[in-house]
């Protein structure tokens, strides 16, 4: 059986586009029309894409954010030949993951998201590693941290700083008592 080629690509066409990185992330939603609004409210995403896919659900969509691209669409069933169907956390029940930025003001960055509808998963917080950083979960099921960097710090330094974080828990949960 023969070898399928590649489609040969002009040499003046870069074969990373411009604005966008190595690795860009994609995310499925059950509203992704209603998404880009969101995400442009709490996040102060810019939409720079927009295609229609079938029953006026969008096959896909790009934003900017933080001067990254975060590709989107609605569930869609896939196309004859294609292994199986793309899930927003909420319709799955459950998230595999989530997206992560850095910003100058993670304090502001978190009022605003939560403001916009966002849940609380973890307040703004200084963190062990040198971040003051918060987790919010969207309105469409995806968990976003978000940080500002406070402090750089070596591994070694994050790593005795963790350790004595759980020492701390330890001692404090060996400490409880039941009452009675």
């Amino acid at each position: 059986m023969a070898k399928k080629r590649a489609p040969s690509r002009k040499k003046s066409v870069p074969p990373v586009p411009p604005g966008y990185a190595g690795v860009t992330p994609h995310i499925v939603l059950d509203q992704c029309a209603r998404a880009i609004e969101f995400y442009q409210t709490a996040f102060g995403a810019k939409e720079s894409l927009r295609m229609p896919g079938p029953d006026g659900k969008i096959a896909h969509a790009e934003i900017l954010l933080g001067g990254t691209k975060v590709m989107m669409s609605d569930e869609i069933t896939p196309m004859p030949g294609q292994p199986g169907v793309y899930k927003s956390p909420k319709s799955a029940g459950f998230a595999t993951g989530g997206l992560f930025m850095y910003l100058k003001n993670v304090d502001g960055a978190f009022d605003r998201a939560v403001k916009a509808g966002c849940t609380v998963r973890m307040p703004p917080t200084d963190m062990f590693w040198g971040d003051r950083f918060a987790q919010v979960i969207d309105p469409f099921g995806h968990t976003w941290g978000m940080a500002t960097r406070l402090e750089n710090l070596t591994p070694k330094q994050m790593q005795k700083r963790q350790q004595e974080l759980f020492a701390k828990m330890k001692a404090s949960a060996g400490g409880a008592s039941s009452g009675g």
